[in-house]
C-alpha cells in the first residue's frame, strides 16, 4: 500500500496532466458530436452500398494517404482497446472507435444496420435537430 501512495506522490504532475487531457477529450466529444452527426448527408443510409467519395477519383494521392492514415489510427485504437480490457481504461469504447475508423468488408452494412435501429435513429435525428439539420432519410 505504501508503494502505491509513494508512486502517486512521485507522479502527481503526470496524473494531473492525464486528468486534464481526459477532461478536454470528454468535453470536446460532447461539443463535436452534434456537428459530426450533422455532417452526415441526409441520404447517406438510403442506399445499401456506400457510394465512393467524389474526391477519391479527383485526388487519389490524398485519398490514399487518408485511407492508410485512418486505418493505422483505427488499428492502434483497436489494439489499445484490447489492451484496456485488461488494464484501466475504456476498452470497449476505444475498440468501437477503432472499428469505426477502419475500412473492412461489410462495415457500411453494419453501420447502416446500427444507425437505422429505431432507438439509435431517433437519437441521431435529435442530435441533427439541435443544429437545425433535417432528419436522416431511411428509404428512397
Amino acid at each position: 500500500m505504501n508503494e502505491i501512495v509513494l508512486w502517486i506522490t512521485e507522479n502527481q504532475e503526470f496524473l494531473i496532466g492525464i486528468g486534464l487531457v481526459s477532461g478536454v477529450v470528454f468535453v470536446g466529444s460532447l461539443v463535436s458530436l452534434p456537428w459530426l452527426v450533422a455532417m452526415i448527408p441526409n441520404d447517406y443510409f438510403v442506399s445499401k452500398k456506400r457510394q465512393a467519395p467524389h474526391w477519391k477519383n479527383n485526388f487519389p494521392g490524398i485519398w490514399l494517404l487518408a485511407f492508410v492514415g485512418k486505418n493505422i489510427i483505427g488499428s492502434l485504437l483497436l489494439l489499445a482497446g484490447i489492451i484496456m480490457l485488461f488494464l484501466p481504461g475504456q476498452g470497449l469504447l476505444t475498440m468501437v472507435a477503432g472499428l469505426l475508423m477502419m475500412d473492412y468488408p461489410g462495415k457500411f452494412a453494419l453501420e447502416r444496420k446500427i444507425a437505422l435501429t429505431p432507438s439509435i435513429l431517433s437519437k441521431l435525428n435529435w442530435l441533427r435537430s439541435t443544429v437545425n439539420r433535417p432528419p436522416l432519410d431511411t428509404e428512397k
